[in-house]
């Protein structure tokens, strides 16, 4: 669906006249060009709270990039010890940033930050340069993980990182800048690569206000190919026929995957089309049936020696008020959208087709956080994959983990349906003053998808552009 509002905002005549209105003019947003694109380009602006633990990660991953990196005073950083990283670290005045300079991300270690006083750290650094973030630019905090803080005040810091980053990311995505925490696990500081690349790259474009949780893993020693990172992967997508699912099975083929598209029986041209597109191959099955999991377990068995990623996207919408919903449409709903994972992953698990280092992710929805009218038996659904996701992450062995997005307005056959009024105020209710992309949802798997996101687990990730709705 075509957000006519977007494009014409963004001509040269409608410029003037939202300006003139004084209306939302929300920008192109910057998404991922071609695969082999850096993750980050332009100068960065570096900081950290003294007694920080992840900068000189940070220097070494942003060091892969072709960025120039800054600091206000990078030679009191090394100094300090809190640099080892060979990156160079170019030193900056302060008065040398006057209001044309523009930052394409800056990024702060709150490792350090250990009692409410050291929160001032914070607004030491982001206060004044704040403007100078330019359009579609970055903003990230590494912090460490709440839950693991040692004292009551460290924990109350770090949580204060994430309502400041939520405040940062509504003051300035009218300019389609996204801000994110990252918060780590003591001693797991190595596993930010793969979450600092795609907060801080085009992939995040769609995803503003949010938190990642990283935690202690073993790390592969297998080299990385960044530019194709599932390269000899096998990956399963349900409900791949159209759109999300669609452009998730074609973000994982781009990254390297070789990608089984399920769908129903009655989808088998559309995702016959699909597969062909991408080289992949189709399973039409309806995931409800009773045999549908030893189906889809013998298959991966026999033809592919076992599976790396599954991607539980399937699923359907059957909205009525509770008191006028008929009670079909409740358990078809709840059957497709949260039972049918269950016995599929039961299955998986039972016969031992998850290979090592496996991924599993599972796409919830917005709905699931906020509930919204009329949709009682859907949010239950979605909520009800986030508790699943959050519970079987504490269980997994073998490297295998288990995340979720949840996707907010994204432009589909299924928004466009919407009641034209309610179709606008869902776009504009979000900091980026728009609707997503399915890409936007199928990178955020691809990040979840990736051997090199092993520390990432049981996380909740929404993409919605941080909608006003919901936590």
């Amino acid at each position: 669906m075509s957000d006519l509002y977007h494009k014409v905002s963004n001509s040269p005549v409608g410029r003037s006249v939202v300006s003139a209105l004084n209306l939302p003019a929300p920008v192109i947003l910057e998404r991922q060009s071609r695969p082999d694109a850096p993750f980050l380009e332009g100068d960065v602006l570096l900081s950290g709270a003294p007694g920080g633990s992840a900068l000189e990660t940070i220097c070494t991953v942003l060091g892969a990039s072709t960025a120039s990196l800054f600091a206000l005073d990078a030679k009191s950083l090394v100094t300090a010890g809190d640099i080892k990283s060979k990156t160079k670290v170019y030193s900056l005045k302060s008065d040398a940033i006057d209001e044309q300079r523009r930052f394409k991300a800056l990024v702060f270690d709150a490792t350090g930050i250990s009692t409410t006083e050291d929160l001032k750290a914070v607004y030491t650094f982001f206060h004044p340069i704040i403007r100078n973030v330019a359009k579609c630019g970055r903003i990230v905090i590494v912090g460490t993980e709440p839950s693991s803080c040692r004292t009551p005040a460290m924990a109350a810091s770090q949580k204060a990182l994430e309502g400041f980053i939520r405040s940062v990311a509504k003051e300035t995505g009218k300019k389609g800048i996204t801000a994110q925490v990252i918060y780590a696990i003591p001693g797991s500081e190595s596993h930010i690569e793969s979450p600092l690349r795609f907060c801080l790259s085009p992939r995040s474009a769609y995803v503003s206000g949010q938190t990642l949780s990283v935690s202690k893993a073993a790390k592969s020693r297998a080299s990385l190919d960044w530019n194709s990172p599932l390269k000899g992967k096998v990956a399963l997508v349900t409900g791949a026929s159209r759109g999300i699912g669609e452009a998730i099975a074609k973000t994982l083929s781009r990254d390297g995957a070789k990608v089984v598209c399920l769908d129903v029986p009655q989808a088998k041209d559309a995702l016959e089309s699909v597969a062909a597109n991408i080289g992949g191959t189709t399973l039409a099955l309806d995931i409800t049936t009773p045999v549908a999991p030893e189906v889809i377990s013998a298959h991966f068995e026999k033809q592919f020696d076992g599976l790396d990623i599954i991607v539980h996207n399937a699923g359907i919408t059957r909205d009525k008020t509770l008191g006028r919903m008929p009670e079909h449409f409740w358990d078809l709903l709840v059957d497709i959208n949260l039972s049918s994972e269950e016995r599929i992953n039961d299955a998986l698990f039972a016969n031992e087709v998850f290979n090592k280092n496996a991924r599993i992710v599972c796409v919830s929805s917005i709905s699931g956080i906020a509930g919204n009218v009329g949709q009682s038996n859907y949010a239950a659904s979605k909520s009800g994959v986030i508790g699943y996701v959050e519970s079987l992450s504490k269980q997994l062995k073998g490297g295998i983990t288990i995340n979720a997005v949840a996707p907010g307005f994204i432009e589909t056959q299924m928004t466009a349906a919407i009641p034209f009024m309610i179709r606008e105020a869902g776009r504009r209710m979000n900091s980026l003053n728009q609707g997503g992309q399915p890409e936007d949802v199928a990178e955020a798997i691809a990040f979840f998808s990736s051997p090199a996101s092993q520390g990432v687990n049981g996380n909740i990730l929404r993409v919605c552009g941080q909608s006003l709705i919901g936590k």
